[in-house]
């Protein structure tokens, strides 16, 4: 590997390149292990990863990025504005609509991402032959957001999430891990002050403290990442989340500073952005990947996607959704589907029969020959996700 003299030249060119390429933040930082990977640590231990294991095989890698890259040591760090308004907030979504993440309205960003940091590598290497160097961007054991604001993109919110003077809440981050040496940028302090406007915005109050989520509560996690039986007692929380959820994000008033994203990679897509919930609960595992093949919403799976529209439906409160979800309570070939459906009916049929002033029994709300003896039964598992990861 070249043993290359930290070159300000070479820095200036990699920003001038990304800049480029489209990407609104561009910092570097050396590649000693990220400031809080110990908490990371105590997070795993604590059980507040929920189901995601795949980050406690990968933790050594995160503390270490030489195990990554051998001879790692430098990173550059670049941020893709994904704001769809001027700080300004999203209209209200009709009735009888999905509430869809903003990063998920569009084509999934990964593709494009990826596509760009290879191109930027491939400058760094025609400008310092024999560079070695390996991408990522949310794809693997990088402590993506520590790296960020030890290179001057932002700063760690009490969300938890990067924040940017200038883009508000609204990007996605990549890296790209070096062998060179090339001189750091100055991190970035916090400016979050007194304000706590994320913490009460959160739906289930997964920010359990300043810096702190528990994932396993996250509606995120829920409705992303959990793959099996959504716990009961925080599906009416949900609402009419069916992928992600933004509320912490968007009650940040760093949003007033976002520019809205230009760029045609990051347009929100019509059919994404307030799906109707009927046309999707409709879809066969045909009709659901036909739909979302580009799209980042494939990973939750039709059954995961599924699940999360039955509760949306069972939260509308709007009894013209009945028929359908008592055809998916009965005829549904997956399990998990048929359970969120079946509470949603007795939930739905609660709402009916509290509005007519009735007194409302379970076994009453499920009457509509809606069978329950092949529902999962739920696993109780909640969400929490590392401060720092």
């Amino acid at each position: 590997m070249p043993d290359a003299a930290p070159s300000s030249s070479l820095a200036d060119a990699i920003k001038a390149e990304a800049a480029r390429l489209g990407f609104a933040l561009c910092g570097i930082t050396g590649a000693e292990p990220p400031p809080h990977h110990r908490a990371y640590q105590r997070w795993l231990a604590e059980g507040r990863a929920g189901e995601m294991l795949y980050l406690g095989r990968q933790e050594p890698k995160r503390g270490d990025l030489s195990l990554v890259l051998p001879g790692a040591r430098s990173v550059v760090c670049v941020a893709l504005n994904y704001s769809p308004e001027d700080g300004q907030p999203a209209p209200a979504d009709e009735q009888g609509r999905g509430t869809v993440a903003r990063y998920a309205r569009f084509d999934d960003y990964h593709e494009t991402f990826w596509a760009r940091l290879e191109t930027l590598l491939a400058f760094i290497q025609a400008q310092s032959p024999g560079a070695g160097g390996k991408i990522y961007c949310d794809t693997g054991p990088i402590t993506e957001r520590d790296l960020a604001m030890r290179a001057g993109l932002g700063w760690i919110g009490k969300h938890t999430n990067l924040l940017s003077r200038r883009l508000g809440n609204w990007f996605f981050l990549g890296e790209i891990l070096l062998d060179i040496s090339l001189p750091a940028d100055t991190p970035e302090t916090t400016h979050c002050g007194t304000c706590t406007r994320c913490l009460p915005a959160c739906p289930t109050g997964a920010i359990t403290a300043p810096y702190q989520l528990d994932a396993r509560r996250c509606i995120s996690y829920l409705t992303i990442e959990l793959k099996g039986s959504i716990p009961e007692d925080l599906r009416p929380l949900i609402g009419t989340r069916i992928y992600g959820c933004d509320d912490c994000l968007a009650a940040c008033p760093w949003n007033k500073f976002a520019v809205k994203s230009e760029d045609p990679a990051v347009a929100p897509r019509a059919d994404l952005t307030a799906p109707d919930l009927l046309e999707l609960l409709a879809l066969d595992g045909d009709g659901f990947r036909a739909r979302f093949k580009n799209s980042p919403i494939k990973r939750t799976k039709r059954r995961g996607l599924l699940r999360n529209v039955c509760i949306a439906l069972g939260n509308l409160g709007d009894p013209r959704a009945l028929p359908a979800l008592r055809r998916a309570a009965e005829h549904d070939p997956e399990p998990l589907v048929r359970e969120h459906a079946q509470w949603a009916v007795a939930r739905l049929q609660g709402h009916a029969l509290s509005a007519s002033g009735e007194a409302v029994s379970p076994s009453r709300a499920m009457s509509a020959g809606v069978s329950t003896s092949d529902s999962p039964s739920g696993n109780g598992t909640h969400v929490s996700g590392p401060a720092y990861e």
